[in-house]
C-alpha cells in the first residue's frame, strides 16, 4: 500500500504510547516523529516540514489540568497560526475539550484511543493542512501578482485643475460602499481609476476582479458572472464560481457596461438589486459582498432616452457618477505623462542616453491625442524603440496626426464632430496598415476588441 506523504509528530511522555501510535500510523505516513517532550518543538518545527502534531496534554506527574498542553498549544501556534494540532488526554472532561478547540486546536483525541477514530482525525487534519499550504501560496502569489499589477498602472498622473477636482471625488467616494460609474473616452483610464478607487478603500485587502462586459458573448454573460454548477452545459465539467463571488470582500470592476444586450441588463439588475447570485444549473441563492464599480466609453445617458439602456439600471450603477476628461482638455496634464512613460521605456529598452529634441516635445503638445493616454504610452514606446540617436525625433513618433488628415481630405472634416473625426481617423489608419486590425489598433493607441467595436459603430 502507498503511503500518503505526510510527516505527524507525536509528543507524549508515556513511551508505551508513542511506541502504539508510530506502530499505528507509520503503515500509512511516510514521516512518523515520536518525542518525548515538547521542548524540541522549536527546532523539529523549523527543520521539518511537520504536518499534524499530536500533542498529550499533561507532563508532570500527578497533574490532569491540561495547562501544560495548553501551554504549548498557544506556544505552537504563535509559530505558525495555521498549524493543525491535534490535543490527546486520557482523561475525557468536555471542558477540556472545548477550551482546547477555543484556543484553536484541530480536534480532541481520549486515551486509550480508537484506531478507526484517531486516523479519521489525523487524515481529517491533514486535508486541512494541505488546503492552508495551498491558500498560503495562493494568497503570496495573488500579493506578488497585485504588487505587479499596481506597478504596471502606476500612479495617477496630472497635476491640471481637472486632475484636482477628479482625485477630490476620489477621495470622498473611496472609503464608502456607494456603486459608482466611471465615464471616459477610451484610453482615458477608467481601470486605472478604478484600480486606485480599491486601492483608497475598505476591501483594499480584498480581491480586484476586472471584468470585461464588451468581450463576453451572451452565452457566457451568466456563467462568467453568476457561475455555474457542473453538468450545466456541455463543458461544465466542475462547478465553478462567478465573478460575482470571486470578488467577495473586495471589488468587482464591471467594464464597458454600455455595451451590455438590452436583455441581460434585467438579470444584472436583479443581482445589484439583491446582493445574490445563483449559478446556472442550481437554485441555490448565494449572497455575495463585494463593491461595485462601472465604466463605460458609451454616451449612456443618452440611450438611456432611445432605449438602449435601462433607465432603472442606470439609477443603480451610478449612485456616484465620475468623468474622466480626455487628454485634449488637459494639455497641462500631456508632459507629466510624456515624462513618467520616456523614463519607463528608456529603463525598460536600456537607452538611459536617450533625450526628446525641442521639436518632438512640440508635436507631442499639439497633437490632438483621440487614443489619450493609451495612445501616448505607445507613442511614447515606440519612439524609444525606433530611435537610433541620442535624441527621439518627431519622425520616430509616426503621429496619426488630425491636422495632416484633414488637410488631406478637407470634406470629410468640415464639420470637426468627435464622432466624425473618430471615424476618419480609424479609416485612415485602415488604409495606412491595408486593413491589418493589431496594426491599425497600435497605431490608434487602441486595443483589438476596442477597435472591433468602432468597426462596427461605424459600420466600416
Amino acid at each position: 500500500m502507498t503511503k500518503i506523504k505526510a510527516t505527524i509528530l507525536i509528543i507524549d511522555d508515556d513511551e508505551d504510547v508513542l511506541l502504539s501510535a508510530k506502530l499505528l500510523l507509520k503503515k500509512k505516513y511516510e514521516t512518523v516523529i515520536t518525542k518525548s517532550s515538547p521542548k524540541e518543538i522549536n527546532q523539529l518545527i523549523s527543520k521539518e516540514n511537520i504536518d499534524v502534531i499530536i500533542l498529550d496534554m499533561n507532563y508532570r506527574i500527578g497533574f490532569n489540568d491540561g495547562k501544560e498542553g495548553f501551554y504549548w498549544l498557544k506556544h505552537i501556534l504563535s509559530i505558525n497560526k495555521n498549524m493543525i494540532v491535534i490535543l490527546m488526554t486520557a482523561y475525557g472532561e468536555i471542558e477540556l475539550a472545548v477550551n482546547s478547540i477555543k484556543l484553536g486546536a484541530f480536534d480532541f483525541i481520549l486515551k486509550p484511543w480508537s484506531n478507526e477514530k484517531f486516523l479519521a482525525t489525523i487524515n481529517a487534519g491533514l486535508e486541512l493542512s494541505k488546503s492552508n499550504h495551498k491558500i498560503s501560496i495562493l494568497k503570496s502569489t495573488n500579493a506578488a501578482l497585485q504588487k505587479n499589477i499596481d506597478e504596471k498602472f502606476g500612479p495617477i498622473i496630472g497635476n491640471s485643475n481637472e486632475i484636482k477636482q477628479l482625485m477630490t471625488i476620489v477621495d470622498k467616494v473611496s472609503a464608502t460602499d456607494a456603486n459608482v460609474l466611471i465615464l471616459g473616452e477610451n484610453g482615458t483610464g477608467k481601470q486605472h481609476l478604478a484600480r486606485e478607487i480599491h486601492k483608497r478603500s475598505n476591501q483594499k485587502n480584498g480581491p480586484f476582479i476586472h471584468v470585461d462586459l464588451g468581450s463576453l458573448s451572451e452565452s457566457l454573460f451568466e456563467s462568467e458572472l453568476f457561475g455555474h454548477k457542473k453538468g450545466a452545459f456541455t463543458d461544465a465539467f466542475e462547478d465553478k464560481p462567478g465573478r460575482f463571488e470571486m470578488a467577495e470582500n473586495g471589488t468587482l470592476f464591471l467594464d464597458e457596461i454600455g455595451n451590455l444586450p438590452i436583455n441581460l441588463q434585467s438579470k444584472l439588475l436583479t443581482v445589484i438589486q439583491d446582493k445574490k447570485v445563483s449559478r446556472l444549473g442550481e437554485g441555490i441563492e448565494r449572497s455575495f459582498n463585494a463593491r461595485l464599480l462601472f465604466a463605460t466609453n458609451a454616451p449612456i445617458n443618452q440611450w438611456v432616452t432611445e432605449g438602449k439602456f435601462r433607465q432603472d439600471l442606470l439609477f443603480r450603477i451610478n449612485t456616484v457618477e465620475i468623468e474622466i476628461p480626455p487628454l485634449r482638455n488637459r494639455p497641462d496634464d500631456i508632459i507629466d505623462f510624456v515624462n513618467y512613460f520616456f523614463n519607463i521605456f528608456k529603463s525598460k529598452y536600456h537607452k538611459a542616453h536617450l533625450k526628446l529634441s525641442s521639436e518632438a516635445l512640440k508635436e507631442l503638445k499639439t497633437h490632438h491625442w483621440p487614443g489619450n493616454v493609451r495612445e501616448i504610452q505607445h507613442t511614447i514606446e515606440r519612439g524609444v524603440i525606433m530611435s537610433d540617436g541620442h535624441e527621439i525625433t518627431p519622425s520616430d513618433f509616426n503621429l496619426v496626426s488630425l491636422a495632416s488628415v484633414s488637410n488631406s481630405d478637407n470634406s470629410e472634416f468640415d464639420s470637426l464632430n468627435l464622432q466624425e473625426v473618430e471615424k476618419l481617423l480609424v479609416q485612415k489608419a485602415l488604409d495606412k496598415h491595408k486593413g491589418n486590425i493589431s496594426k491599425a489598433a497600435k497605431d490608434l493607441g487602441l486595443t483589438r476588441a476596442a477597435l472591433y467595436r468602432r468597426l462596427e459603430k461605424f459600420d466600416i
